[in-house]
């Protein structure tokens, strides 16, 4: 389970004063629930994302993944977390420099040091899982962005972690590519029965596979339920987001 309790953040402005960017956000994600978390660009979405890792702190409130609360780790600490949770970057954060199987090994050897053979073991099946065998030797200036999307899937699912975090997993991909990237996050999901939180634009595909959504809307979590409710919801602003109306209050 993760759990978010009043959790608020505001930063400085370069005219003077500050600007909130999360206003007492709470909201339950249960465990093995794959969790979409919908809004307006700059509503808060990547910044709650970064805090549930601790790559963010906040001015208030509490984030807990598991029995651990992040918000008064130390890193040390954190760095324990942290090996129970995998992230896939909104820009997929490869490194230019390292193959495809560096990439995705990176984590393991980092967190866990294991064998190279159980290495070379488990960045084959992942590459397998994301249909891309036998890309150990590619690097990433020779892949397409959904091959990209896909390393990245593989980097962020290689070390079995039950919590995973996705920020925008198929941004700037086709409407195809989109979905079968959507139908890939799913399915591992329900495979490793990890507790997910996906953070997606693109609705159309995102609503077809989670279980429940949050919407963001200026800082503020003004929707929480199962994908149904979302799709059926009454409120002004929930509604136009999920029908993509043009008339509205947003």
């Amino acid at each position: 389970m993760i759990r978010v309790a009043g959790l608020s953040k505001s930063v400085h402005q370069p005219g003077g004063g500050r600007r909130s960017i999360l206003r007492d956000v709470s909201l339950t994600v249960p465990t093995g629930c794959l969790f979409g978390l919908i809004g307006p660009g700059a509503s808060g979405k990547s910044v709650l994302l970064k805090m549930m890792t601790g790559l963010m702190k906040p001015d208030a409130g509490i984030v807990e993944i598991g029995p651990d609360r992040v918000t008064e780790a130390s890193e040390l600490v954190l760095q324990e977390i942290r090996k129970r949770v995998g992230m896939l970057f909104q820009n997929n954060a490869l490194f230019d420099h390292l193959t495809v199987f560096d990439n995705i090994a990176f984590p393991l050897r980092r967190l866990y040091a294991p064998p190279e053979d159980e290495v070379r073991e488990r960045v084959a099946e992942r590459l397998a899982c994301v249909s891309l065998p036998g890309f150990e030797d590619r690097m990433p200036s020779g892949l397409s962005g959904g091959q990209k999307k896909r390393v990245g899937v593989a980097r962020a699912t290689v070390t079995r972690a039950p919590f995973v975090l996705y920020d925008e997993p198929a941004a700037g991909l086709d409407p195809v590519t989109s979905q079968k990237i959507f139908d890939l996050l799913r399915a591992e999901q329900r495979a490793s029965g990890a507790t997910v939180v996906m953070v997606s634009s693109d609705l159309d595909r995102l609503l077809t596979v989670t279980d429940r959504v949050g919407m963001m809307f200026k800082g503020q979590l003004i929707f929480d339920g199962t994908t149904e409710e979302a799709r059926e919801s009454n409120e002004p602003r929930v509604r136009q987001f999920v029908h993509g109306l043009t008339e509205g209050p947003l």
